[in-house]
């Protein structure tokens, strides 16, 4: 059994207000791209994670903060629980503000929920399991287009959006801390986002995505310079129609007309050999869980 981990993409990002425990109140319009881990799990009389793929290095399987694990742990309940053996290939860039950790976390409570047969945990339980393990998982866990708001547990229907929307994402090689990033943005606070019902074309939504803001992406900057050379690159490639930071960083998107169009885009553009750079579409909308 296989679960696909999503790259989240927060379209704009409004910091609106903090709550009395120092936890930020958000409003953000999220995408999934279709770069993606994969999670895979077998029978086995524990519970355990292996980690294959290209950024596997920078996780350890047996850590107290593996969101994997702590996923699955909570899920079981209890410690005489069934087992399972998950094989995670780490395709996407650990600390980029892509929700990668997040996403795992997701996947492994919809593959487990089915590999269990948990059908006892309903969709209103499991988002309960979900929203306890981090601010992203949640809207991770939904997996398609959502308006998130609060402190990432409140989910909204999306506007519409383009049938043929293409992303670029290139991270630089840089982790960034997501409370350093907080820590370090600039005080304040900005109003909700006003949203139309829908976008008929990229153009379009990157002329309102340009109206709107990510509010971590200075702070984000001035932590990472590197972004900076990120961001220029992408808008100069050729059908980019906007350039953004997603999340806390240092993934930085572009928007284009359609995958094709973003991977022609990228296809003979030089970039320094140590950006993680993938160009295509979005990802399929994950089964109402």
């Amino acid at each position: 059994m296989r679960e696909a981990a999503a790259a989240k993409i927060n379209l704009y990002l409004h910091v609106v207000g903090r709550r009395d425990d120092g936890y930020h109140l958000l409003d953000s319009l999220v995408v999934f791209a279709g770069a993606a881990d994969r999670l895979s799990v077998v029978p086995d009389p524990a519970l355990r994670l292996s980690l294959s793929g290209p950024f596997a290095a920078a996780l350890q399987p047996d850590a107290a903060d593996n969101l994997v694990l702590r996923a699955a742990t909570r899920l079981r309940g209890t410690a005489a629980g069934p087992g399972a053996h998950l094989t995670l290939d780490k395709q996407l860039p650990v600390a980029s503000g892509i929700g990668g950790g997040s996403a795992d976390a997701a996947a492994a409570l919809r593959l487990l929920r089915r590999f269990w047969a948990r059908d006892d945990i309903d969709t209103e339980a499991l988002h309960r399991l979900a929203a306890s393990l981090g601010a992203d998982v949640p809207v991770c866990l939904a997996g398609r287009p959502t308006r998130m708001q609060g402190v990432g547990e409140i989910l909204l229907e999306a506007p519409s959006l383009p049938d043929r929307l293409g992303l670029v994402l290139v991270n630089c090689g840089e982790a960034v801390a997501t409370p350093a990033v907080f820590r370090a943005r600039d005080p304040g606070f900005r109003p909700a986002a006003t949203l139309p019902r829908g976008w008929d074309d990229a153009r379009a939504l990157a002329a309102s995505l340009a109206g709107l803001s990510n509010d971590l992406e200075p702070a984000a900057r001035r932590l990472c310079p590197a972004i900076d050379g990120v961001l220029d690159w992408l808008r100069a490639l050729p059908g980019c129609r906007f350039a953004r930071m997603s999340g806390s960083g240092a993934t930085c998107f572009g928007l284009f007309d359609d995958a094709d169009a973003a991977r022609r885009a990228v296809g003979a553009a030089e970039r320094p050999d140590a950006w993680w750079v993938w160009a295509g579409g979005c990802a399929p909308e994950q089964d109402q869980v």
